[in-house]
């Protein structure tokens, strides 16, 4: 079986188009679709069939993907052991994380990266869990996180490697001259009737402000719904809502600017961690970004 054609296979898999495929490769969709039509004859069954005005997998093909990855990482180890011979790591490894993870853990990263041979290249993506698989098709890593209410993403161990790096509290940030900032913790029952400032819904974080809703029998009053921490942080300091925050990349000033108060009775609190391709992940260099941010995630954790 060839193996670029796996690839290509793949990539259809994770990235949803030949068009997109073709782009990432640097190849043109027709070039594409004559490696798909190749690799289904030498399997003897379709691997895709219509879907609109594009393709998806047949059941046979997304077996296929699942088998290739472990061949793709095979091959990765394989070549990563013969790299392990003449040299240590070196290389560019890109890594994707969401906004406020990036607050707290990139320059750190970045910093036990300053003087190589590995250099990070970092972007930084707005997510729900749901997008990671589709961004580990242009990222080495990608840093996620997710409800601790809600269930775990499902991540195929064939295909994905999944280091969980910390758990992060969340707390109810209010003004410092907010009535509530007197307490030195809050319940549900404490906040009703407060005006919120919440992220989209769907979203990390607005799963614990329906949890409140359940316990209180109240529901919040959501007065704006914005994703972006740093400007809730700015709209909390003016005394226009109240929010659920990050508690270790939350900028409270010292307490000058934000109270931070921990939600009593509710587990609030969001999981992040690092994922990529299981053939990625055997690459030296993206196995030595994983462990920074292991050593990263434990320093930040023993700072909060």
């Amino acid at each position: 079986m060839d193996v670029q054609r796996l690839r290509v296979l793949r990539e259809l898999a994770d990235r949803g188009s030949v068009t997109a495929v073709a782009a990432a490769l640097s190849y043109t969709p027709s070039a594409i679709s004559q490696q798909l039509k190749a690799l289904a004859e030498e399997v003897g069954t379709p691997l895709t069939e219509p879907a609109g005005r594009g393709l998806r997998l047949t059941d046979a093909g997304v077996v296929l993907v699942e088998q290739a990855e472990e061949v793709l990482a095979a091959m990765a180890r394989t070549q990563a052991a013969i790299d392990a011979l003449r040299s240590e790591p070196a290389g560019d490894v890109t890594v994707s994380l969401f906004p406020s993870g990036a607050r707290m853990m990139l320059p750190g990263l970045l910093t036990r990266f300053a003087t190589g041979p590995i250099r990070i290249r970092a972007a930084v993506v707005d997510m729900v869990p749901g997008d990671v698989p589709a961004l580990t098709a242009d990222a080495d890593v990608v840093v996620t996180h997710h409800d601790e209410l809600t269930p775990r993403p499902d991540y195929d161990a064939r295909r994905w490697v999944s280091v969980p790096l910390l758990r992060e509290p969340l707390d109810v940030v209010l003004p410092p001259g907010h009535r509530l900032a007197r307490r030195r913790g809050l319940r549900p029952a404490d906040l009703a009737g407060e005006d919120w400032i919440s992220v989209n819904i769907g979203w990390p974080v607005d799963d614990v402000l329906r949890t409140i809703a359940l316990r209180t029998g109240t529901r919040p009053r959501v007065v704006q719904r914005i994703n972006d921490f740093a400007v809730t942080e700015e709209l909390v300091a003016a005394g226009l809502g109240i929010a659920l925050l990050p508690r270790w990349s939350t900028d409270d000033r010292g307490g000058r600017r934000l109270a931070r108060r921990p939600l009593r009775g509710v587990r609030a609190a969001r999981r992040v961690e690092a994922v990529a391709r299981a053939a990625t992940a055997a690459r030296p260099a993206v196995a030595a970004v994983l462990a920074a941010l292991r050593a990263e995630a434990e320093a930040v954790v023993a700072r909060g």
